[in-house]
């Protein structure tokens, strides 16, 4: 396969869901203030359009605060001591309101829009060009659909119809808009589009990261299970526009699990190329980037701004730059050290550097204590927890032109390079952390145990100021050199959006919705799959030693006998913690109000060392998020009844 490199350039096509133009990315070297229906019955226009697609993931995935509104407000993430309104408002804590100027789900409005408007130019006018193939036109059916399924689980029925006809390619600006019920966009666009992609997709990818039938399944199988929730509607969750929980082609919810299951099961039984990899330190490791288990990413390079899409020095915290870890990372570089053992020469002892454990510290969002005590209870068995959180901060002064051979640490005891400088600790210790006067001497409130030359933060003592950074997502970079590097740039890393894996944890949940299951594939057998994987270590992420342990038997025996939809919501959380799936996940089993209506965190200054129990109002109406202030302002009298009941 070839490698994709996509040249984003602005080119602006106007369409019935916004007044005046927006913008789409397409390969090419010539910028189109206008894209025509002559310009997709070219090869040139088609592969334009299409490599456009890979690029718009850029817009959303490693944009910081659309993840923000995956993550906020769940039980994985509230926000930290640096968030603004954006987090707040998200949090529903009582901080801030939720609403169509505030929410950032505009990021996903704004963004899905153009890219299937591109899409539908692509698929309606792509098959009279001779050279292009039907697995191309697929990958633009695939984006489709994938957009449509984001948006469909965000806002709830959406238009088919830009303004030129359902599924048309629109070229005309409108200011009305009609939206469609949510079986009618599931029925009528996500699941005809998925099953064509399945059927002419290849099993290896066009280009490297390009869409394939693994990839497709996926989203079909994931597409069923979500309806299929969507029927049943055990929380009696409203939708909108309002519609009665019928299929417009007579199945029931059952029929749905059952698909979802099949489907599953047939991407694992036929991976192409995909499988998962052998541990799950090696999943997120970034020298291991675009591995086997990833299905789909947005990609970026440190090769080339060009083609990166963003600064390779500096970023701004704007798309189409990966900084989505910035919001997740506490402010580390506080952390400070001693030239003396009176502590009156302070040093920083943990710079900002471009390493996958630290990179740039905004400190927007911090995880819940619930989560790193509850969802990761199993700390020795389980490598997820290693294998997801920065939980070890270590000496890096050097790099930052600092000469001192050591310096002086807790309990005046000597650290030197790549010594530990704070350690967040797995549990509560034996012994009590003694917290007296750590403010002045760690600088961020860490204390001290007997004999240990590290400072110390239990997890009773996170709060919104210093918490466990999120590894997996860190940035990476191999032009450091020795020193620093470019910590401020955006991530060049790609963002992981699909994973092999998912397909297990999909099967599985199908499983628990009752459909029948295959020999040797019970939701058990399936979660077992990865909870083996997850006890299998060849390295101690935040040790930074070897680990050759095998604990995967006791991983498998410590699996319930009865799994149930709580059991495959902590897998999952555990599996993909901080990767953006949480709300949704949440929303999909109507369980976010029962786990996310409470949190317990600490404080925002270094001195909080004592756990608060937060509240949070999750109505009803809230599992649908507002349709954006900026698209009704767009309209004509068509935006009365437009917004979602509860945001008016």
């Amino acid at each position: 396969m070839k490698n994709i490199r996509l040249k984003t350039i602005m080119a602006t096509t106007l369409f019935a869901m916004l007044l005046g133009g927006c913008s789409d990315e397409i390969l090419t070297e010539e910028p189109r203030s206008v894209l025509t229906p002559e310009f997709f019955k070219t090869e040139k226009g088609v592969l334009g359009g299409i490599n456009g697609m890979y690029a718009h993931l850029r817009y959303m995935y490693g944009q910081g605060y659309y993840y923000n509104m995956c993550l906020t407000g769940t039980d994985e993430y509230t926000y930290g001591s640096s968030g603004d309104g954006n987090f707040k408002d998200m949090d529903l804590s009582g901080v801030g309101q939720l609403n169509s100027l505030t929410s950032r789900s505009d990021v996903l409005w704004n963004t899905a829009w153009p890219n299937i408007n591109s899409a539908n130019g692509v698929i309606e006018f792509g098959p009279s060009v001779s050279s292009i193939t039907p697995a191309q036109i697929a990958e633009a059916r695939f984006f489709r659909a994938f957009d449509y399924f984001l948006l469909v689980q965000t806002f709830g029925g959406v238009p088919l119809d830009l303004g030129s006809g359902e599924l048309k390619f629109n070229t005309s600006a409108s200011r009305r808009s009609v939206r469609n019920t949510v079986p009618e966009v599931y029925t009528r666009g996500i699941f005809p589009d998925l099953l064509t992609s399945i059927q002419d997709l290849p099993d290896n990818g066009r280009v490297t990261g390009g869409a394939t039938k693994t990839l497709a399944r996926l989203y079909l199988a994931k597409a069923y299970l979500t309806y299929g929730w969507w029927l049943e509607n055990p929380g009696n969750i409203p939708t909108y526009p309002d519609t009665p929980r019928t299929d417009p082609d007579g199945h029931n919810a059952q029929w749905y699990y059952q698909q979802a299951y099949d489907v599953a099961a047939a991407a694992i039984d036929s991976p192409g190329s995909f499988g998962l990899q052998a541990t799950y330190y090696d999943v997120n490791l970034a020298q291991n980037d675009r591995n086997k288990e990833m299905l789909l990413y947005a990609d970026h390079t440190q090769a080339s701004e060009f083609y990166n899409g963003g600064s390779l020095t500096y970023g701004t915290g704007a798309a189409p730059d990966n900084f989505s870890v910035w919001m997740v990372t506490s402010n580390y570089t506080l952390i400070r050290s001693s030239a003396n053992t009176e502590h009156s020469q302070l040093i920083s002892s943990v710079q900002r550097e471009a390493e996958q454990h630290l990179g740039r510290p905004w400190s927007c969002m911090a995880p819940t204590q619930g989560a790193i005590i509850n969802t990761f209870a199993d700390k020795v068995n389980d490598s997820r927890y290693d294998g997801t959180f920065t939980t070890t901060y270590r000496a890096n002064w050097p790099k930052g032109g600092v000469t001192n051979a050591f310096l002086y640490n807790a309990n005046n005891l000597q650290v030197r390079p790549g010594d530990a400088i704070v350690t967040f600790l797995n549990d509560e210790p034996s012994t009590p952390i003694d917290y007296s006067n750590a403010v002045y001497k760690s600088n961020i409130g860490a204390g001290v145990l007997p004999g240990r030359a590290d400072y110390v933060i239990s997890p009773q003592g996170i709060n919104r100021l210093r918490y466990p950074g999120l590894w997996k997502l860190g940035t990476y970079r191999t032009d450091n050199g020795t020193g620093l590097g470019q910590p401020n740039a955006g991530n060049t890393r790609p963002f992981n959006i699909a994973k092999f894996s998912e397909l297990y944890l999909v099967a599985a949940e199908a499983a628990v919705k009752g459909a029948s299951t295959q020999s040797g594939k019970s939701a058990r057998e399936l979660v077992n799959v990865l909870r083996a994987r997850a006890g299998k270590w060849r390295f101690d992420n935040n040790g930074n030693v070897e680990k050759n342990e095998d604990h995967s038997a006791a991983m498998t025996a410590a699996t319930p006998a009865t799994i149930t939809i709580d059991y495959i919501l902590a897998e999952r959380s555990r599996e993909f913690f901080g990767e953006g799936y949480r709300w949704y996940d949440l929303v999909r089993t109507q369980k976010w109000t029962q786990y996310a209506s409470t949190y317990v965190i600490g404080g925002m200054a270094a001195t909080n060392v004592t756990p608060q129990t937060f509240q949070r109002t999750i109505e009803p109406y809230m599992y649908l998020r507002p349709i954006p202030q900026s698209q009704l302002d767009a309209m004509d009298d068509s935006r009365i009844g437009y917004q979602n009941p509860g945001y008016n």
